[in-house]
């Protein structure tokens, strides 16, 4: 039995060496010598990373090997691929003079980032302690996140310091280097925010496709070919669309919630949480 559980840990420690391998090694280099090709050699491991987060939880729980230990290590594995390099690989692709405004501002982003990320990993730890025991909140979990899930926090970040760097993209709009850091720290404010909001974003368990099993294996396959077609020669703006696309989603989804109004049933699935800190606890 010991065996078995030993295979999804080292799953996650495969994916925590993935993100240790892209903070040790963006920090061998200079600050600001980030270029395009390092940053998407990171984003292709943080993915692997991202691969690997998803493998181990599902492997664990199709054998029945969940145990308090691998669930601890999944989330730290996920504050450090996740959380941590992100950020890391940010600041090192900006070239921030010490005691300026922009190094000021780009190291915050970065923090908030980071610290964000810890705290909605920490939070989601305690609501799945929670749901233990409880079907209704174990398959709310299964619908939905609250708040912005952290791999998918990850790609967007990454991907947008990518496509600022992407050939494809500079040929088109020249962005200063000032211009870029305010922008990409105010991303990862933004996404900093999202991932500790009360919005609820949708699970990919929820695609549910009610149409002939022969059209759904075609469909499969054309968009198979778009994207790795896009992921082989526009990798960075392909990365930007999916990971951007899905924030969008789920804020349009949260806005319709809000429309709609507590008394209609309209994506009542995504009614943002009441604050935990509303009444002092």
């Amino acid at each position: 039995m010991k065996r078995v559980y030993l295979v999804p840990n080292m799953i996650t420690a495969f994916g925590l060496a993935c993100g240790l391998f892209v903070i040790f090694k963006i920090n061998m280099l200079e600050p600001g010598s980030g270029d395009y090709d390092v940053v998407r050699t990171s984003a292709i491991l943080l993915l692997v990373a991202a691969v690997a987060d998803f493998i181990d939880g599902a492997l664990a729980r199709a054998i029945h090997a969940e145990s308090e230990f691998g669930f601890v290590f999944d989330s730290l594995a996920d504050a450090v691929s996740f959380g941590v390099a992100p950020s890391v690989l940010m600041l090192k692709t900006l070239s921030l003079e010490q005691g300026t405004f922009l190094s000021f501002f780009g190291a915050a982003g970065a923090m908030i980032f980071s610290l964000c990320g810890v705290l909605r990993l920490v939070r989601f730890s305690v609501k799945t302690t929670e749901a233990k025991g409880n079907h209704e909140l174990q398959v709310a979990q299964k619908h939905n996140f609250t708040g912005l899930p952290i791999p998918a926090a990850a790609a967007a970040a990454v991907s947008a310091n990518l496509v600022f760097l992407s050939p494809f993209i500079q040929q088109w709009i020249v962005i200063s280097h000032v211009n870029r850091a305010v922008i990409l720290a105010s991303i990862m404010i933004l996404l900093g925010y999202l991932m500790v909001c009360r919005l609820k974003f949708p699970s990919l368990k929820l695609l549910h496709f009610r149409i002939p099993s022969f059209h759904l294996a075609f469909l499969t396959v054309i968009l198979a070919v778009f994207v790795l077609y896009g992921v082989l020669y526009f990798f960075a703006e392909v990365l930007a669309f999916m990971a951007w696309s899905y924030i969008v989603l789920a804020m349009v989804l949260s806005i319709i919630r809000l429309v709609a109004g507590k008394k209609s049933k309209t994506l009542e699935d995504f009614e943002p949480e009441p604050d935990d800190f509303e009444n002092g606890s």
